[in-house]
């Protein structure tokens, strides 16, 4: 879109799908506090969504990378278990450390962005057919690492796993009248510097206006310069990787291995891009749009849970029907824009 455009409109597309997100997840909120009690307005209600979804967001990030660019990736999900359960492993029986667990998810998560990146990016194999089969290798490959589900013993990492982030002046008193302080899990530190880095990449380095360029037409973005297959292929890597990050940072929230570890995490990172603005035809997304689909995800999940539907299908329901209307909402944005296209 040009500059006019934007101009003329007020706001670009991805602005304008931003702030829509944002004003639906403060409503959401908003209605919880209202109707589910005053629980909601404790700073570590809203902190234990962020410890709960560290990982996803992590996920989710990724996930909106390779959708700017008109792709998808549906194996991020069986790769967090599969970094789970590898670490859970090494730690345990190998005799590692929390060091070289680290590397390890690293290392997984590079060697799946190289493999599927140059599949996907050099020889123009589609990307769901190649996450695919990355979903189906890292699911079989979790369970030949170990087939049972067991808690993590490793000294060092439960040390890290108990560690705690206080929040300065952002605690509420108990029913015994005990002040109790506000705190946040490693994993969300991670995950906010991911987001600062991964927003900061996207408006103001030559690689994200590359993801941008060529989500909305490849033909266009070779013809302006942007070697197409070397951008795409980044965006790949850079998915993996930040599943292989992700996946670290849920093994150190849930502390075990198991091969149904995060299971339907990469249908819920998708969700969450969408209801955070990222188009599925690609060229249009905000990481920070995606902060804000997760937390919209997890408010409305327990604002389900919380009017005692606990029954999985009207969780699957309520997500079905939040991303349909983000799905119309971004139909009405595609014709705003064809239209102004014709002007």
């Amino acid at each position: 879109m040009s500059k006019g455009q934007i101009k003329k409109g007020g706001l670009s597309d991805t602005n304008l799908l931003l702030l829509i997100t944002i004003v639906v997840f403060f409503l959401m909120y908003a209605l919880a506090v209202v109707f589910l009690g005053q629980g909601f307005l404790k700073p570590q209600t809203f902190f234990n969504i962020l410890n709960e979804n560290a990982a996803l967001i992590i996920l989710s990030c990724g996930m909106s990378l390779v959708m700017i660019t008109g792709g998808i990736d549906i194996s991020v999900g069986t790769l967090t278990a599969l970094v789970c359960m590898s670490c859970a492993v090494l730690l345990d029986y190998k005799g590692g450390n929390v060091t070289t667990a680290v590397f390890l998810a690293l290392g997984i998560g590079l060697a799946y962005g190289i493999v599927q990146g140059f599949l996907i990016a050099y020889l123009n194999i589609q990307p769901f057919i190649v996450s695919l089969a990355g979903l189906f290798f890292a699911k079989g490959m979790t369970t030949i690492v170990n087939a049972t589900q067991f808690n993590v013993e490793n000294e060092e990492f439960k040390a890290l796993k108990a560690v705690r982030v206080f929040v300065p002046g952002m605690g509420s008193v108990n029913k015994k009248g005990i002040y109790v302080p506000a705190y946040v899990e490693p994993g969300v530190i991670v995950a906010i510097v991911v987001v600062i880095l991964l927003f900061v990449t996207l408006k103001w380095t030559k690689l994200g206006r590359g993801f941008y360029a060529i989500g909305g037409n490849q033909q266009s973005a070779s013809m302006l310069g942007i070697n197409v297959k070397r951008t795409k292929f980044c965006a790949y890597l850079m998915c993996s990787v930040l599943a292989g990050i992700g996946g670290f940072v849920y093994f150190m929230h849930v502390g075990s291995g198991s091969p149904s570890h995060a299971a339907g995490a990469e249908m819920n990172a998708i969700a969450s891009s969408i209801i955070g603005g990222t188009m599925l035809t690609g060229g249009v997304g905000n990481i920070i749009g995606t902060f804000f689909g997760v937390l919209s995800l997890s408010t409305i999940k327990n604002i389900v849970s919380s009017m005692g539907l606990d029954e999985s299908w009207w969780t699957n329901i309520t997500v079905a029907a939040m991303i349909c209307v983000f799905l119309l909402v971004q139909s009405v944005v595609l014709r705003r824009k064809a239209k102004m296209n014709k002007k």
